[in-house]
């Protein structure tokens, strides 16, 4: 009987108006000619939006279809018996070639009453930032719905956010609520839970080709809003060599970083969930079952079913990983 097996899936590529060809210069991803590309989706169930397998014997198969065949097996019992047949997290790289708009995404809750659909929160990894480059998270001093409605209608929004110059390595926690934005020359990694809802509040008064402003949604995003003035808008972590060093961890998904150049075991036995590997740098070898392997490269992600519960990671060159998976109910340690 064929069994499961790390999964590579096909990249699904958005075209963004602040897109553009950073992903193959950064990430090794095919991009068309000249087309201004903001997104790679890598791994994704979101509806009209579900990632197809790229390696091996199913090949050509769609993610929601191996749920339904493999069920807890892909995912973890405990996984599919929250979800179901719903993938529970969307993985992608984005390219910011241009500031992306100021935005918010809806809790749980309130995606549930206006959209039958899972809230958005999601943390970001920075690849590779130009110098001086910034991003937006979060307001700059105390906010409430007043203060916050004058600066959006004279036009002054941005003055009132609160900037943050990155780097490579860089975390961000962006809990549903919180006004954010990716600001020019940044690449990162972003995983969120499974949903493609965005309020955007302001567009940097941009217009498109046909000189067009794009929607805005400003009466939604008004409810959505964390107006909560945070310490800090970092994660703060420390990677060690060889060893398996955690990021964060949330409700939604805990996520860890692996910097290795000798090989690394890794056991999930006590797991229950399926895990995710983003290749950040360099480049490994999976081995599974003992014998059987899968080589990743930078720019990669690989999805290693539930019931893989031992492995160990070989490096080629000094490699760096983020692992993700679905942690158990429990503490947040996160921000």
């Amino acid at each position: 009987m064929n069994q499961l097996y790390p999964l590579k899936f096909k990249p699904i590529l958005k075209e963004k108006i602040w897109g553009g060809q950073h992903l193959k210069s950064t990430l090794n991803k095919e991009i068309p000619g000249d087309k201004k590309i903001g997104e790679s989706w890598e791994i994704s169930g979101v509806e009209n939006n579900i990632s197809e397998i790229e390696n091996g014997f199913l090949a050509g198969n769609k993610l929601n279809e191996l749920i339904e065949v493999y069920m807890g097996d892909l995912i973890g019992d405990r996984i599919f018996d929250q979800f179901a047949y719903e993938f529970p997290l969307l993985i992608k790289f984005i390219d910011a070639n241009d500031d992306l708009s100021i935005q918010v995404h809806p809790n749980d809750e309130l995606a549930k009453e206006r959209h039958n659909s899972s809230g958005k929160t999601e943390m970001w990894y920075v690849i590779d930032a130009k110098k001086n480059a910034q991003l937006i998270s979060g307001f700059n001093h105390e906010m409430d719905k007043d203060h916050y409605l004058k600066h959006l209608e004279n036009n002054e929004l941005p003055q009132i956010l609160n900037y943050e110059t990155v780097q490579a390595g860089d975390v961000f926690y962006i809990p549903s609520g919180r006004v954010h934005a990716i600001g020019s020359g940044i690449v990162l990694a972003e995983i969120q839970q499974t949903s493609d809802i965005t309020y955007r509040i302001f567009d940097w008064n941009r217009k498109d080709d046909q000189g067009n402003e794009r929607e805005l949604h400003t009466e939604q995003a008004l409810d959505a809003i964390d107006f909560k003035l945070y310490d800090s808008y970092r994660t703060e972590y420390k990677a060690v060599q060889n060893r398996t060093a955690r990021i964060l961890k949330s409700k939604y998904f805990e996520t860890n970083i692996v910097s290795f150049d000798q090989p690394v075991e890794k056991e999930y036995n006590q797991l229950d969930s399926f895990v995710i590997y983003i290749c950040l740098e360099g480049e490994f070898e999976i081995i599974y079952e003992e014998v059987e392997s899968i080589r990743v490269k930078k720019g990669e992600t690989v999805l290693i079913p539930a019931v893989i519960e031992h492995l160990q990671l070989n490096p080629v060159v000094q490699s760096k990983l983020l692992e993700v998976y679905i942690p158990e109910p429990g503490e947040e340690k996160s921000k």
